[in-house]
């Protein structure tokens, strides 16, 4: 029921780009500009600015991005309330969650969602914490899930998940058949951490930091960009990971991977639901009720 024009400049306005706005709402660039246009003509103001290739919003389109959050949000809402006369729910939800939970822990708890309230339309977004912070911030996703212990000031948490990290070897490492090994021991081992900016890389620095180790003093080879990645590179090589132990189950099981004891290196992290502060309700209803689901499972 939402002017559809309005979503198209949102588009167009949080990505500056005509070309991603027609790849993220699957519409052509000529129909991403002709909607843009129709909006320009009916408020007789220039929504955009062009400049060497390169667009920016003018003072006209900064205030109507404004009243575009409202006006999609207050619609999503009022969608979700009627649909509560037909005892059903329906509606947009974007979720953006950190690499872990996007890939251990929701496609389960999505699965049941949408067995429930099979008229939402859903969609994940991953990344690690920071970009989906920055998403959020944006508006560009409805909820986040992030994990991780540094949090941005305009964001309120709610905690969902406990979660462990564990140092994992390939099968055929000689590191495998050691029980355990010191923090001294850790600064020769070759390594293969997440990216910078990863809430797991920065659970392994606080971890450390309490040996008064740092990141800098260990002998990291290569940082990847998710977990499968380092999975599959242990496996090819003799260098150690640190992963959440979700990610490896499977892995630990058939005997691909094996666990290594850290001698007195606790790494636990807390996952949390992310929304902005000062949000007047907070989330969304529809969003609500989905990170209802979630903690009512991971109750702790």
């Amino acid at each position: 029921m939402t002017d559809f024009r309005l979503k198209v400049f949102r588009s167009v306005a949080r990505n500056l780009s005509f070309t991603k706005a027609s790849q993220e709402l699957y519409i052509s660039q000529p129909a991403v500009s002709r909607h843009v246009q129709e909006l320009e003509a009916a408020y007789r103001v220039q929504l955009f600015e062009r400049s060497g290739g390169r667009i920016g919003l003018t003072d006209a389109g900064r205030i109507l991005l404004e009243h575009c959050d409202r006006i999609i949000d207050e619609y999503d809402r009022l969608s979700y309330d009627m649909s509560l006369l037909n005892h059903s729910h329906e509606g947009e939800l974007s979720v953006g969650a950190s690499t872990t939970v996007a890939q251990y822990v929701l496609p389960p708890l999505m699965a049941r969602f949408l067995d429930k309230f099979p008229r939402v339309a859903l969609s994940l977004r991953s990344g690690n914490s920071r970009e989906v912070e920055e998403a959020l911030l944006a508006r560009r996703i409805h909820v986040g899930l992030v994990e991780g212990l540094a949090h941005h000031p305009s964001l309120r948490y709610t905690h969902f998940l406990r979660d462990e990290l564990v140092a994992v070897v390939g099968a055929a490492n000689p590191l495998g058949a050691r029980d355990e090994l010191s923090c001294d021991e850790l600064r020769t081992v070759p390594l293969v951490l997440r990216e910078n900016g990863s809430g797991t890389l920065e659970v392994i620095a606080r971890a450390l930091s309490e040996h008064n180790l740092r990141l800098s003093e260990l002998n990291v080879r290569l940082h990847l960009g998710s977990t499968e990645s380092i999975k599959l590179y242990l496996e090819n090589s003799d260098c150690m990971g640190i992963v959440s132990v979700r990610a490896v189950r499977r892995e630990l099981y058939d005997g691909r991977l094996r666990a290594v004891d850290i001698s007195g290196l606790k790494m636990s992290r807390d996952f949390h639901i992310a929304e902005p502060q000062g949000a007047g309700e907070g989330l969304g209803r529809c969003s609500r009720v989905f990170c209802c689901g979630i903690t009512g499972r991971y109750s702790g």
